[in-house]
Parts: C-alpha cells; structure tokens; sequence
C-alpha cells in the first residue's frame, strides 16, 4: 500500500501544538513514575537444574553420616566391572559417607525386581536399627512399562513407611535418569510424579532429566549400550553419575564443596555379588 502525504492546513496548527504538550507531560510522568514499578517476573529456578526450584532447609549432616543409598540396578552397580564401582559406591566414597547400598535389579516402584520385591516391600523389611542420618531414593525407570495407574499410590504408601521406619531422617529423591535418548515419555512421567509427590512432603528433589545430566553429547561415554551393558552405565559411566550425584548433595548441603580429600584413597574392595 502506497500512503500519500497531505499539506496541512494553517488551522492545523493549534491541535498539534496541544499534541506536543501532552506528549511532553505522558514522557515526564513516565520518568517521574510516582506509582510502583511492576517487578519482573521470577526467573524459573528450577530451569537446567537438576534440583527442584521449592527448596526445603538444606542439608545439615554430620562430618561422616550414615547414608542409605536405596534404588534398583544402577544404585545395585551393574556393568560395572565391580559392583563397588556403581555410582552409588562411588559416591559414598566421594563425600566420605558411612554408607549402606540396597540396589535390586529390575525393582522399582510398581515393578517386583530380580531376587528383590518392588519398592515398597523392600522399604518395609529395612532395619530400623539403622538409623540412617539420610536416604537417597533412585529410580526408577523400570516403572515406565507397569503404566501411571496406581504408581502415585504406590509411591506414597512406600514413602509412608521409609518416614515411619526412618523419622529423624532426611531423604532426598533422585530421579531417573534416561537409558536411551530421546527420553522415553513414560521416563519424563514418572520424573515429573516423584517431583510433584517430593515437593507436596518439602522433600529434596534432583532430577538428571532436568539437570541433563546424560544428553546426546555423552550418551556414549556414560551408558553401556552393549550386550554386556544393556543400556546400564559403564565403570566410567558410573563414576560420572557419583560425581555428579556428590555435587547435587553438597548444592543443598550446609557445606556445599565435595569431598575431594577421599580422592586420593583407594576405591572399597570389590564386593562378592
């Protein structure tokens, strides 16, 4: 469209005089601003991070805590070349973390493991006497094919009974992290399930799929895709995630710097699986 421009007319004159003033004012008042600014909006804390933005007190533990690592078979260690080389092994050591491991392989929620029951008959026959300063719970992407119906249920009912056998404890959940890439939608599900169900009980939250802690950069260089591995992490793999899962703790712990003295110490002996 073509716009033609006008001559103006002397009467013209006055009304765009008005103009210019009012202009002159809105600009003034507008710098002088006498009401409140509007602030920004929040920026989305919780955005590339692996912990939940509705933070909870942080972590005040002792110097070396009693920790139970609790989880299926990527907390159990497989495709490790020992299972005192899986993450959570690892990063016990890490962060100098009295620690117990109880991984099951194929456990989750919902899902009965191998040699092992589902999460929440696992939790039910944990001693009491342990007395544990803080439990990790991991997983599980061994849930994503049992489906959505029942597994809030069955989150609750197990995460009642770890607070009832466990009361002075902090827990802190960590989710699944994905095996393969894309993330499977049943993966993201379930991460975003014990996200909600975390924050509803002030509970800490890390999430590797929000964190991105395995992306298409390193997939290869963290899970063992082979026959052996079946999509497990490697060694290497494994070392990545305890690293990872030390700095998460000490994000939203009192003291926030990682353990890096126990890196000089030799690994724990290979346990006998």
């Amino acid at each position: 469209m073509t716009l033609t421009a006008r001559p103006r007319s002397r009467r013209a004159a006055w009304p765009l005089a008005v103009l210019i003033v009012a202009v002159a004012a809105i600009c003034l008042l507008a710098v002088w601003r006498p009401w409140p600014a509007p602030s920004a909006p929040a920026a989305d804390a919780g955005a590339g991070s692996a912990v939940a933005a509705d933070a909870p007190a942080a972590l005040d533990l002792p110097a070396a805590p009693r920790v139970l690592i609790f989880g299926d078979s990527w907390t159990y260690g497989s495709a490790a070349t020992t299972l005192t080389r899986g993450y959570a092994y690892v990063a016990a050591h890490l962060q100098g973390w009295d620690a117990v491991v109880d991984g099951v392989r194929g456990s989750g929620y919902v899902k009965p493991g191998s040699g092992g029951g589902a999460y929440g008959e696992r939790i039910a026959a944990l001693d009491p006497g342990l007395s544990p300063d803080l439990v990790i719970v991991q997983g599980s992407i061994n849930d994503r094919r049992q489906g959505a119906a029942g597994y809030r249920e069955a989150v609750t009912a197990a995460w009642d009974d770890l607070t009832a056998t466990y009361p002075q404890a902090r827990i802190v959940i960590l989710g699944p992290a994905p095996q393969v890439l894309p993330v499977e939608a049943e993966t993201a599900r379930i991460d975003r399930d014990l996200r909600e169900l975390a924050a509803a009980r002030g509970w800490w939250y890390v999430s590797p799929l929000a964190g991105e802690w395995i992306t298409a950069d390193n997939h290869r260089d963290v899970i063992d895709t082979s026959d052996i591995g079946r999509d497990h992490p490697s060694t290497a793999g494994h070392a990545y995630l305890a690293q990872r899962l030390a700095e998460a703790i000490a994000d939203i712990s009192v003291t926030t710097q990682v353990a890096a003295d126990h890196d000089s110490e030799p690994l724990p002996a290979p346990l006998t699986p």
